[in-house]
């Protein structure tokens, strides 16, 4: 999208115009689907957070600066969603953990994602990616997957551009090393017929 339609569409938001609103979900549904599922690794809770966030729009449209970049504002929201369900979630666990501790722990099944992935090479960095810390992931999906430079990138992670960088160069080479181990684990498992 080029910066005048991103302007009117930021202005006609502003206004509360409703094609404004269905023009930016059919933009940007799909990218804040893909970028929440692989974060989160869950569906229902990419799903959940992604109403969440255009909740956050209809709310806050009528307040956006006229010179709002839309990806960066729509992907800083959806970030901020996933670290708070994620501190609710480590909080529900500790709870859940004192009062189940004698309960069996669900299998972990795979996601929609892993199932409708295609290709070696998908599977082996959609594999790789899943073993990075989420601060990693995070910064890979937004710079890698979604094209956002480093500096739309740091302001959606809060972080200046340099921290950003350096974060950005930890997780390619976090990558990196875990795509070289995954040929060796493969090896090792059909060694040992697991």
């Amino acid at each position: 999208m080029d910066c005048d339609e991103e302007a009117g569409l930021v202005a006609a938001l502003r206004r509360g115009d409703p094609a404004a609103f269905d023009r930016v979900y059919e933009l940007y549904r799909p990218r804040l689907f893909a970028f929440l599922l692989r974060l989160s690794r869950s569906r229902t809770v990419a799903e959940d957070l992604l109403d969440e966030a255009w909740l956050r729009l209809v709310a806050h449209a009528g307040s956006l600066r006229a010179d709002t970049r839309l990806a960066a504002w729509l992907f800083t929201v959806a970030r901020n969603l996933y670290w708070t369900h994620q501190r609710s979630k480590r909080l529900e666990d500790a709870a859940a953990a004192e009062l189940l501790t004698l309960w069996p722990a669900r299998e972990s099944w795979p996601s929609p994602f892993d199932l409708a992935s295609t290709g070696e090479m998908g599977r082996r960095v959609e594999r790789a990616l899943a073993t990075l810390p989420p601060q990693h992931r995070e910064v890979l999906l937004l710079v890698g997957y979604e094209s956002l430079t480093p500096t739309e990138a740091a302001a959606v992670c809060r972080v200046t551009p340099e921290a950003l960088r350096q974060r950005l160069a930890r997780a390619r080479a976090a990558l990196g090393d875990a795509l070289d181990l995954a040929p060796a684990e493969m090896a090792r498992k059909r060694s040992y017929g697991t």
